[in-house]
């Protein structure tokens, strides 16, 4: 996997490598030792998977404070997504 920060504290890029053969690929979506060499600590615990049939969807604003705060992982299988991550802390940049 290739891992990119962004703007975004705590905000990455992770970005499957795929090995191609005669048969189709193979692509590791993720692994967790990878991800901790990147600082990534938090255990996902919940995959939700979400079908658009039409272009132009907008789906929730998501926010939560502890206890029930929780990292995302948005991933795209085909066609192309617009995924905005906002951070509202006081004094951000972004």
């Amino acid at each position: 996997m290739q891992i990119e920060p962004l703007a975004i504290r705590d905000v990455l890029l992770v970005k499957p490598v795929k090995h191609h053969d005669n048969r189709g690929f193979f692509s590791e979506t993720s692994r967790s030792d990878v991800l901790a060499a990147s600082g990534v600590t938090a255990q996902f615990v919940q995959d939700n998977h979400v079908y658009s049939a039409e272009r132009g969807v907008s789906r929730g604003l998501h926010f939560q404070t502890p206890p029930r705060a929780q990292g995302k992982l948005v991933r795209c299988t085909r066609g192309a997504i617009l995924d905005v991550a906002v951070d509202i802390g006081r004094g951000s940049r972004t």
